[in-house]
C-alpha cells in the first residue's frame, strides 16, 4: 500500500508515517504497544505466549498497519487487517470469538476486520486517527473490499449503564438491517438504570462520522473489561468528506 505522513510545515519534516509493517520488528513493536495499552494501562487478561508482547492466533494471518514516529522509529499507533482469506486461513473472524456472523456472512460480500486498534498515550490526538484512518483507506482501496468490520469497546465499570445507553443511541440511528444483525455469544447484562446520554468513545464515534452502523445488542468481553459492539463500515457508504480527503488522495498518490 502507499504511505502516508502528516502534512509538512515550512520548518520540519512530516513527524508520523503510516505504512503497512514488513518486518518482524515493526510487528513485534506493535504487538508491544497493544500489551503496554491493553494490559499495562487497561488491565486487560491476554494470553500470549511471549512476556511483555500482545500476541494470538490470528497476528500471523494479518497485516499489521502502524503508526511511525519518523525522528524515534517507534510505533505509536496500530491496527491489525485481517481479510476473509484470512479469516478462512485461521477459522474464523475474531468478532466471530463474540458475535454470531452467521448471517451477515451470507450477505457480506469482501469483508476486511480491523482489530486491536490503539495509540501510545503521548500521541492520543486526531492527527495520529486520522492518520491510521488515511492507512485504513488506502489499503481498502488497493485491495477492493466491500465491507470493513470491527468491535467497538465501551467500558463497563459501571455496570454497563454507559454502554447500553450508547447501544440504544446507536440503534436507534445507526442499525443494520435485519439481514445483517449479528447476536452476542455473551450478551452484556442489562442494567436496571440507563443514562439518558452519554458520549461516544473516539473510536466509535470516528466509525459513525464514516456513516457505520452497529450489527445490534453488545457482547461483554470480560478479558478486555468492556462491552464490544459489532461495527459495519460499507466502503460504498464512506462519508463523502472521508473519501474525497483520503481515497482520492491516496489513490492520486
Amino acid at each position: 500500500m502507499h504511505s502516508a505522513s502528516c502534512p509538512r510545515t515550512r520548518s520540519e519534516r512530516p513527524r508520523l508515517r503510516v505504512d503497512v509493517a514488513t518486518t518482524a520488528t515493526q510487528i513485534a513493536q506493535a504487538q508491544r504497544l497493544r500489551f503496554q495499552v491493553f494490559t499495562e494501562e487497561f488491565g486487560a487478561r491476554l494470553d500470549s505466549p511471549v512476556p511483555g508482547l500482545d500476541l494470538d492466533t490470528f497476528d500471523p494471518h494479518c497485516d499489521h498497519l502502524v503508526v511511525t514516529d519518523v525522528h524515534s522509529g517507534s510505533v505509536v499507533a496500530t491496527t491489525r487487517l485481517l481479510s476473509d482469506a484470512g479469516a478462512r486461513a485461521v477459522g474464523r473472524f475474531y468478532s466471530e470469538t463474540e458475535f454470531d456472523l452467521s448471517g451477515f456472512k451470507a450477505h457480506a460480500g469482501r469483508v476486511l476486520e480491523i482489530g486491536r486498534t490503539c495509540v501510545h498515550p503521548a500521541f492520543r490526538s486526531g492527527a495520529t486517527l486520522s492518520l491510521l484512518w488515511s492507512g485504513i483507506a488506502a489499503y481498502v482501496l488497493e485491495h477492493d473490499y466491500d465491507q470493513l468490520i470491527g468491535c467497538g469497546s465501551i467500558p463497563v465499570n459501571d455496570g454497563g449503564a454507559t454502554a447500553w445507553a450508547i447501544t440504544e443511541r446507536l440503534l436507534a440511528s445507526h442499525r443494520v438491517e435485519d439481514a445483517l444483525t449479528v447476536s452476542p455469544r455473551r450478551p452484556l447484562p442489562r442494567p436496571a438504570r440507563i443514562p439518558a446520554h452519554a458520549g461516544l468513545p473516539p473510536l466509535i464515534k470516528a466509525y459513525m462520522r464514516l456513516g457505520a452502523r452497529i450489527g445490534g445488542e453488545p457482547c461483554h468481553d470480560p478479558d478486555f473489561g468492556c462491552a464490544d459492539l459489532f461495527i459495519i463500515l460499507r466502503i460504498e457508504a464512506l462519508a463523502a468528506r472521508y473519501s474525497r480527503h483520503f481515497l482520492k488522495r491516496e489513490h492520486a498518490e
